[in-house]
């Protein structure tokens, strides 16, 4: 079944609240860089990162980013897909926080990991709105914190 955060998305208030929740959890926790994963995840990290102020930087799919990047490939349920990252746009020693709508597989926010642990970043912890618990994501962070606010059944 398809998990969409598009209702949420039409409610300003719930919107909103939900920003919130995440600015309140890491807030005060000396983060400064919010990796937001394409394409939802750049619409939950900016504002985050702005109100904990930090920088956001985009993982993006191959090509879609000017400049040089490095890159991920990792492993769908149908197959492989890709993330990039612009070089530079994180320092060794940075904490990071990584940002997304939702996570299944888990395969993803793996390679989101795999990006900023690869330039140096401490990643603090994974953020989603939504978890798909019976898909197991979660066990393929291999001991990262993850935090989300609902999961699906």
């Amino acid at each position: 079944m398809f998990q969409d955060i598009t209702t949420l998305l039409l409610d300003p208030k719930a919107f909103n609240n939900t920003i919130d929740l995440f600015v309140e959890r890491y807030k005060g926790k000396n983060i400064s860089v919010v990796a937001g994963i394409e394409a939802r995840g750049f619409i939950f990290g900016p504002p985050i990162a702005l109100a904990i102020g930090a920088k956001f930087v985009p993982l993006r799919k191959p090509r879609k980013l000017p400049g040089e990047v490095i890159s991920e490939e990792y492993v769908l349920e149908y197959g492989t897909d890709c993330l990039e990252m612009h070089i530079g746009a994180v320092q060794h020693g940075e904490r990071a926080l990584v940002v997304d709508d939702l996570i299944a597989t888990g395969g993803t926010l793996c390679a989101a990991l795999k990006l900023l642990e690869r330039v140096g970043a401490e990643v603090v912890e994974c953020a989603c709105v939504i978890e798909v618990p019976e898909l197991k994501g979660r066990e393929r962070l291999n001991g990262k914190s993850l935090y989300i606010l609902v999961e699906s059944g």
